[in-house]
């Protein structure tokens, strides 16, 4: 199927043996991430950033902006969502179907994540839920290049806890594990 997200011509929905994956979005209700951190933790621009969510490209799932000076903050799964993006875009995929992968993605369990490998030949983005369906996408002589979202996923979760995020219900910042960080430290001892 030409510009959407496709399941493995062929293959059985969700076939697969299931791995150990990424558990549960970590904080995913209490925890969110400003654009820069969000930048930070995916590679790309602020300007990037600001115009994906005003594109609705991916918006914010916490909490969106509201007019001028005010903060968005992303979901652990947005910034999972974000570098999934870039990482789509660097390989060429149109944005009509990143726009239905991200649908997608947003729409999957995490459990589901945890075993999704998306694979794509340029124009179509599959999603293969097994080893299986990897090989048999390869050996049909459609897929270039593939991206595990689990290992996407663990990627992110690594590098957002050496960096900042926001308690969504008193607007604290929480200090990653970065120890060269005081200021950040020293702010919240002040508030």
């Amino acid at each position: 199927m030409h510009g959407a997200l496709a399941r493995n011509p062929g293959m059985a929905a969700g076939g697969g043996s299931a791995s150990s994956g990424p558990g549960p979005e970590p904080g995913s209700e209490q925890i969110g991430y400003r654009g820069p951190t969000a930048c930070a933790a995916t590679g790309i621009t602020y300007r990037q950033l600001d115009y994906w969510a005003r594109t609705g490209l991916v918006e914010p799932s916490v909490r969106p902006a509201y007019g001028s000076g005010s903060q968005r903050l992303y979901s652990f799964r947005d910034v999972v969502v974000l570098k999934i993006v870039k990482r789509l875009l660097d390989t060429g995929v149109s944005l009509q179907n990143i726009r239905t992968a991200v649908q997608h993605l947003r729409s999957s369990a995490p459990s589901e994540l945890a075993r999704m490998t998306l694979m794509s030949d340029g124009a179509t983005v599959y999603e293969c839920s097994s080893p299986d369906e990897v090989v048999d996408l390869l050996q049909g002589g459609q897929g270039i290049f593939g991206i595990a979202v689990g290992v996407v996923w663990r990627d992110v979760e690594s590098t957002l806890s050496q960096l900042h995020g926001e308690r969504v219900d008193t607007g604290e910042t929480l200090v990653g594990h970065n120890p060269a960080d005081e200021l950040a430290r020293r702010r919240n001892r002040a508030g």
